[in-house]
């Protein structure tokens, strides 16, 4: 007999001991006592080793840890005792006294513990079959709670768990903190990487009545899973329909999403009075990358009515109102890309270009030959149709459309004087041609344009480091300035065919930004027109190190455009804007983005924000939107403006506990347009929110809503907190 302490390590195949005919090779056992007070005995006759005092065994893929083991090395079994942990398959058993066959993985315990999350079980008489690697246990239960007393638990007399796979129960019940609410005759959980669900949001809207929304999530294979969406709304009617995932390794992912609702009331808050009963949408999306540099993807959008999505996936419509449909296909080289695109119209109610199809070349900024100069290009051709609003599917008269071919070519050359100032001179040209247009709206006929355009963009970086600047209050290691003053000078003459002499596809669109003004960056092709303008800039950064790390603590970028031959409708001066954000504290950012009306003293924009967060615990959000009217009847007027003050405060009591508040009050007319209240509660395996809104909406009813949302951790749906940037999750849009 030969003891060795504090570690022995048996190799079997160096030894020459046979395994069991037919068995698989299972490597090295090791034996490792844990602790100086470990031992480890190996008779050298009968092949057995014991170990005492805290010892370790790796062997065939699994682990296995107790106070004291017997393993026979002849027959791959081990008897365990004290503190007996078993790691296997990805789960781990733990109990007080545990045999255990390593090649066969037969267990039998009086008491054990199991758990692979999100499930765990713990029972007694558990024992396994050798044909299908299974363990039957009695008097068991299987919780989501990871401790010790579990609030939720399903017992049963009889359980089977087919470790990786799933737990299945018969004649069990559902006990909630002791208390049986629920028998279930037949229970089953899936062990597996995903794990099928239920989510249930019940609540109440005015415009829904009480509802219950349920979405039953399945994975079906690696290539396959979705959610079945079964949802009663009582004022409107029933609703249902499946989200399909599917993964098909290189060839892509998408989804598929169909929705049919039955509206017993389609008018109690619509605007358009044609909405039938029978309403539904479908959506389709789809990326892939078959081969290196080509990306394919498309996205399909129908909805039956202008008010589908905004009244049943509230949160998909405030994230984009008007969804484009559309297939593009990109190949990339080093120096140029191709791109197809088809964008058609599946909806009436929506105003929409369609480009069927439309080609584009592009030619990246690349260097020619061994010169200092740069060339870039791009050019398109397609075939297109300007499609207005219907109203009752009947257009207008005002719908047209024309094929149109458009390049552009231009040198740049790019340069720096002194180590500092950067001086980037640029000349190109384009051409375009542009069918007669045809359709009732059509008022133009053929035309070529040529376009001539020239600019320089000067800029140039300064900083400088104070080092021992230090302030406890504003939190500063050190200081840096940093200075980039920028003028872009474009000059473009006039076209020889101007704006209203083509038809208006690529069109400059309502921003609450300056557009660009050099080309390729400026792309409403449709709508150049003469232009010489200089843009000036100026950013100033200041920068210090907080925690070891660089942040700025205040970031101000200033710019304008003087115009020095102003086009029909324009001022000399633009708008003055500034972006500005400081950072005085960690816990404390101040934004401010506003426009300044220069010719009339007046302001056109202002949005400021303050978030407070002195603790993990604690946010609050304030800010003030101001939008001046703009009732010009130019293309790009923004319409009537805003003066609204939101607020968001989050906060967490404790570790089950949490709020979160949410104002929206509308200065001009005195409407509270939206408040929201939300209660968390963490109940350890799952989450749970209760939420009230009230929305004031500007033309209907009042739309109160009280929702009550919980998911597993484990497969959360909505986690503590996680509807920060989705609020409306929580009530099921």
């Amino acid at each position: 007999m030969t003891r060795l302490r504090p570690i022995l390590i048996f190799a079997i195949c160096s030894l020459g001991i046979g395994l069991a005919v037919g068995a698989e090779q299972p490597g090295e056992l090791e034996i490792e006592a844990l602790n100086d007070q470990g031992w480890v005995e190996y008779n050298l006759t009968n092949h057995i080793a014991i170990g005492t005092n805290g010892v370790m065994v790796r062997y065939a893929g699994a682990v296995l840890t107790a106070d004291k083991v017997t393993m026979n090395e002849a027959t791959e079994e081990a008897f365990a005792e004290g503190s007996v942990r078993i790691a296997h398959d990805d789960q781990i058993w733990v109990g007080e006294q545990i045999f255990y066959n390593f090649q066969t993985r037969e267990m039998r315990a009086s008491h054990f513990r199991t758990g692979r999350p999100p499930v765990f079980a713990e029972g007694e008489g558990l024992h396994g079959t050798l044909t299908n690697r299974a363990y039957v246990a009695t008097n068991a239960f299987v919780t989501t709670d990871d401790i010790a007393d579990p609030v939720f638990k399903v017992r049963a007399k009889y359980i089977q768990i087919i470790p990786g796979k799933k737990m299945t129960a018969r004649n069990a019940l559902l006990y909630v903190a002791g208390v049986p609410v629920f028998y279930f005759p037949f229970y089953t959980r899936n062990l597996g990487e995903h794990v099928s669900n239920f989510n249930f949001l019940p609540g109440y809207r005015s415009i829904f009545g009480p509802y219950l929304l349920i979405g039953y999530t399945f994975w079906l294979s690696q290539q396959l899973d979705g959610i079945l969406h079964v949802d009663e709304r009582t004022r409107r009617g029933p609703g249902l329909g499946p989200t399909l995932n599917y993964h098909l390794g290189r060839w892509g992912d998408g989804t598929f999403k169909y929705y049919y609702q039955y509206d017993g009331d389609p008018s109690v808050s619509a605007t358009n009075g044609s909405i039938p009963h029978n309403r539904q949408r479908v959506n389709f999306s789809y990326l892939a990358n078959p081969f290196t540099n080509l990306e394919v993807r498309t996205v399909a959008r129908y909805q039956g009515d202008s008010n589908m999505v905004r009244e049943f996936f509230e949160s998909e419509y405030r994230q984009n109102p008007q969804p484009d449909s559309y297939l593009e296909a990109n190949k990339f080289w080093r120096n140029f890309s191709l791109d197809a695109y088809a964008q058609p119209r599946f909806d009436d109610f929506l105003e929409t270009v369609e480009r069927l199809p439309e080609v584009r070349l592009t030619g990246y900024r690349q260097e020619v030959g061994s010169s200092p100069i740069y060339y870039e290009s791009q050019s398109t051709a397609g075939n297109y149709r300007r499609l207005f609003i219907q109203t009752n599917g009947v257009a207008d008269g005002t719908n047209f459309g024309a094929a149109r071919a458009d390049t552009f070519h231009q040198m740049v050359l790019p340069e720096t004087l002194f180590g500092w100032l950067n001086i980037t001179p640029r000349v190109g040209g384009r051409y375009t041609w542009c069918s007669a247009a045809t359709g009732p709206g059509a008022t133009t006929g053929e035309e070529s344009r040529g376009v001539f355009n020239t600019g320089i963009e000067i800029s140039l970086r300064a900083s400088r480091l104070w080092p021992d600047v230090q302030s406890g209050f504003l939190e500063m290691d050190g200081l840096r300035h940093i200075i980039e003053p920028s003028v872009n000078y474009s000059f473009v003459p006039k076209p020889n065919v101007v704006p209203g002499q083509l038809p208006q596809f690529d069109y400059e669109l309502p921003s609450l930004r300056l557009l660009p003004i050099d080309f390729p960056e400026y792309n409403a092709i449709d709508s150049i027109d003469s232009q010489n303008t200089v843009r000036w800039g100026l950013r100033n950064k200041f920068q210090t190190k907080r925690q070891g790390e660089v942040v700025n603590l205040a970031n101000w970028d200033v710019y304008t455009d003087w115009r020095l031959t102003p086009r029909s409708g324009q001022s000399t001066f633009s708008d003055i804007y500034s972006d500005l954000t400081i950072r005085p504290r960690s816990w404390l950012t101040l934004e401010s983005v506003t426009r300044y009306d220069i010719e009339h003293g007046l302001w056109t924009m202002a949005f400021h924000d303050i978030t407070l967060q002195p603790v993990n615990a604690f946010s609050w959000s304030i800010g003030q939107y101001y939008l001046r009217d703009d009732l010009s009847g130019l293309p790009t007027a923004l319409g009537i403006g805003n003066n609204l003050f939101t607020s968001t405060i989050t906060y967490r009591l404790n570790e089950n506990w949490g709020l979160r508040a949410v104002h929206r009050f509308e200065a001009r007319n005195g409407d509270m347009e939206e408040q929201a209240y939300t209660v968390y509660r963490d109940l350890r395996s799952w989450t749970a929110a209760l939420t009230l809104r009230v929305l004031q909406n500007p033309t209907g009813p009042q739309d109160v809503t009280v929702a009550f949302t919980f998911s597993l951790k484990a497969q959360p749906h909505y986690g503590l907190g996680s509807d920060t940037g989705r609020p409306y999750s929580l009530l099921g849009g």
